[in-house]
C-alpha cells in the first residue's frame, strides 16, 4: 500500500445523516467474512448502528477523497474503561492499514477520557489482527450467536496529545 494512500486517509466523527451508508458498509464487511455469513443472512436485524452512537459522537469514520472506507464505534464501559464496539472496513480495502489506523484513533480517544484499557469482543478469525494491534486475549464471552473472544489493549495517556472530537461524551 502506498504511503500516499494512508496519508490521504482522514479519520473523523460520523454524522447522523451517514447512518444508512455506515450500516451498508457494515453489511458488506460482515457478509464478506465467511465465518458469519449464514448467521447474518438469517438474522439481518443483527446489522444495526444505533442512532445514539452517532448522536453521542461515538463513531469514527475513515475516509479518503470523500469515500468512506471504514468505521469503528468506541463506547464507555460501566467500569470506566472503553470498548471497541465495532470495527468495519470495506472488503476491497482490507489489508490496507485502515483498521489499524481506526484502532490507533480509537485508542487515542479512549485515553483522552481516562481509560487505561481498550476492550473488544471478536470472533476467533479476527484475533490475529487484534493481537497485531496490541490486544491480548483475556477470556471468552457468550454473544447473541456464539462464544467470542474478549481482548484488551493497554492504552497510554501519552496518546492524548491533541483535542479529540466529542466522542464518548454523554
Amino acid at each position: 500500500m502506498s504511503s500516499s494512500f494512508l496519508s490521504d486517509l482522514i479519520i473523523r466523527a460520523a454524522k447522523v445523516s451517514e447512518r444508512g451508508m455506515l450500516e451498508a458498509l457494515q453489511r458488506r464487511a460482515s457478509l464478506a467474512n465467511e465465518e458469519h455469513r449464514a448467521t447474518l443472512l438469517a438474522h439481518p436485524d443483527a446489522i444495526l448502528l444505533p442512532i445514539e452512537h452517532l448522536t453521542k459522537g461515538c463513531t469514527l469514520v475513515a475516509e479518503r477523497g470523500g469515500e468512506m472506507l471504514g468505521f469503528c464505534v468506541v463506547l464507555s464501559r460501566q467500569d470506566g474503561e472503553a470498548e471497541l464496539d465495532g470495527l468495519f472496513v470495506e472488503p476491497r480495502a482490507w489489508r490496507s492499514s485502515i483498521g489499524t489506523r481506526l484502532i490507533a484513533e480509537a485508542s487515542r480517544v479512549a485515553a483522552s477520557t481516562g481509560s487505561a484499557w481498550l476492550w473488544v469482543v471478536c470472533g476467533e478469525i479476527t484475533t490475529g489482527f487484534y493481537e497485531r494491534c496490541g490486544f491480548e486475549k483475556v477470556g471468552e464471552i457468550e454473544t447473541r450467536f456464539e462464544t467470542a473472544v474478549s481482548m484488551r489493549k493497554r492504552i497510554s495517556r501519552q496518546q492524548d496529545d491533541s483535542p479529540s472530537p466529542s466522542l464518548m461524551e454523554s
